[in-house]
């Protein structure tokens, strides 16, 4: 651990700080329809949209119309999706100049699904799988979509929150469009030539062929990397350009591009906190809920910068201790460029948000290193989390957090004048019911059967958190990996269901709540009422998401790494 690590998080830190309230007033005035400085330009685009597609702007809908129109429009972009996978190999020319295949059915459906959930979970190579009109057409499209769709769930289970005896929550359309036109598109714009600036790639050329010094041939991929890495980033997508992801020169290939893409994970998130506070009335509850969220984060990052700075016990012959001209600690699976203290907080900023971009192999951590990942994804993401998904999950614990102090008052639970009662907590359990449900049904099947554990590159503990990673990551529609699971046809459908579950699943216990809390009136705070606004909720709030986690996913945990890494400083020959 070093001063320049401690340092580089602090920057981080007073920048994303620094952005929350311009970021969440934007984000305000956009999903509630005010006038912003684009307006000249973008409004008479959204107006003859509405026009082309039949939208009625002034009409709302209730939350099953809005969850009908979210599915529906989900299914039929996975359907989309599917079919320019399999029809890629009739494709050629600029589309398709590395004349690749069609992508196979299981692998299609998977990747399919994993698009449409903002996963971006990658079971293949993408430079050599997917051509240039599936990257484009297909996935990058997917990337605004779905982190779109994520968006305007969590405003509309704000709406919920704020409004008093309605019997709707906004305009599913109206609000994608708006989201789609004045927040992702010209954001990506400007992120994307900033990506170029710093040398990402964005091209139709093909492959280039070169010769190498020991005299043998390598081709170097290239392609429209930086539209989608500016996307993938800013959406919380994650799914890469290239194998090695954001680890890859062409994705990353500066320190300031390195900073962009950390910060562009958790901008829209954490701008969504002031959102929450200013729509409600309640700007100190929505700067509680941020401080939640910060801590939790914050304490990721130093539990897994101290991890990663511990000399490895299993490597040989290399310093380990820092020193002025040495990093020290774990560097296996670290990009050099980067380091541990980059990797640490870009693994635990990708993981805290449903990201999964990564600069360095998870896999390859420490155990107690590789953990937090794990662990950030098993809290639901909502440390900040996808855009928007993590806003509606973090919502999720405050109404299980505002019942257990109504409980503990002895008072009916309110929560920002609406009264918590049986359906809304009905509701939000089971949310928090599914996501462990989905994850440890499929990884116990997975690691007991003979098809689960042939993809297993590495036995005993380790193993198992690579099983469990992926099924917990799929579900959390994080798309990370620990890379060292195989593929093949059953965990291909297998993680398209657990994605798609994790996704949308949840996501209809969460509208049902917000249609719920919309029709309440609104009762003015008593002396029995807990307040949402002070440093007690952020910490009862922390305490009742650290505590669901842990009763949760702390069996499984203590299978995985916590027995990896006590085995690692006690016996470790047992781990291979």
């Amino acid at each position: 651990m070093s001063v320049n690590g401690w340092l580089q998080f602090t920057i981080y830190s007073v920048i994303l700080l620094a952005t929350v309230r311009p970021v969440g007033i934007y984000l305000t005035r956009v999903l509630e329809g005010e006038r912003t400085w684009l307006d000249p330009v973008l409004r008479p685009i959204e107006r003859f949209l509405y026009k082309l597609c039949g939208v009625r702007a002034d009409k709302e809908m209730n939350w099953r119309e809005y969850t009908f129109a979210m599915l529906g429009f989900s299914a039929a972009s996975l359907v989309l999706t599917y079919a320019l996978e399999r029809l890629q190999g009739f494709v050629q020319g600029w589309a398709n100049p590395q004349h690749l295949a069609a992508v196979g059915p299981d692998l299609a459906w998977n990747t399919a699904a994993s698009f449409t959930t903002n996963t971006n979970w990658q079971f293949y190579a993408p430079e050599s799988t997917m051509s240039y009109l599936t990257e484009m057409a297909g996935l990058a499209t997917h990337n605004f979509w779905s982190a779109a769709a994520g968006i305007v769930v969590a405003v509309a289970l704000i709406r919920g929150i704020k409004r008093t005896q309605s019997s709707t929550i906004g305009n599913f359309w109206v609000d994608m469009t708006r989201t789609l036109l004045y927040i992702l598109t010209p954001a990506c714009i400007v992120y994307g030539l900033l990506l170029v600036w710093q040398g990402v790639p964005q091209n139709l050329h093909p492959y280039t062929v070169v010769h190498t010094v020991e005299g043998s041939t390598q081709t170097i991929g290239q392609g429209p990397v930086a539209s989608q890495e500016a996307i993938k980033m800013l959406g919380t997508n994650g799914g890469g350009f290239f194998n090695a992801n954001s680890a890859h020169p062409y994705e990353n290939p500066t320190p300031l591009s390195n900073f962009f893409e950390i910060f562009s994970i958790f901008v829209i998130g954490a701008g969504l906190t002031h959102t929450l506070g200013q729509m409600t009335g309640s700007r100190g509850h929505g700067w509680a809920v941020f401080a939640a969220m910060y801590l939790l984060f914050a304490a990721g990052f130093v539990v897994c910068y101290w991890a990663e700075a511990q000399p490895h016990p299993l490597i040989n012959g290399a310093v380990q201790a820092h020193t002025a001209t040495a990093p020290g600690g774990n560097m296996e699976g670290k990009e050099v460029r980067n380091g541990i203290a980059e990797s640490a907080l870009f693994a635990t900023i990708t993981t805290d948000a449903s990201c999964g971009a990564v600069n360095g192999m998870h896999d390859s951590f420490t155990p107690l290193g590789g953990m937090i990942p794990l662990a950030n994804i098993m809290l639901g993401e909502v440390v900040f989390g996808g855009v928007g998904a993590g806003m509606y999950g973090m919502l999720i614990y405050v109404v299980i957090a505002v019942f257990i102090a109504g409980l503990m008052v002895g008072r009916t639970p309110e929560y920002l004048g609406k009264k918590i009662e049986s359906y809304d907590v009905k509701m939000a359990m089971l949310y928090a019911l599914i996501f462990p449900f989905i994850i440890l049904t499929f990884a116990a099947i997975f690691v007991l059967l003979p098809v689960g554990q042939s993809a297993m590159a590495n036995p005993g503990p380790h193993g198992f958190s690579e099983v469990l990673y992926s099924f917990v990551s799929g579900a959390g529609n994080n798309g990370s990996a620990f890379a060292g699971l195989g593929t093949n046809w059953w965990y291909n459908i297998a993680m398209g269901w657990d994605m798609l579950i994790g996704r949308f699943l949840m996501i209809i216990p969460a509208l049902a709540l917000a249609g719920n809390l919309a029709q309440k009136k609104s009762v003015p705070p008593s002396a029995g009422t807990f307040p949402v606004n002070t440093p007690l909720f952020t910490v009862l709030l922390i305490g009742v998401v650290l505590i669901v986690g842990a009763l949760t996913f702390f069996p499984a945990l203590s299978l995985g790494p916590i027995l990896e890494h006590l085995l690692l400083h006690t016996n470790p020959g047992t781990l291979f």
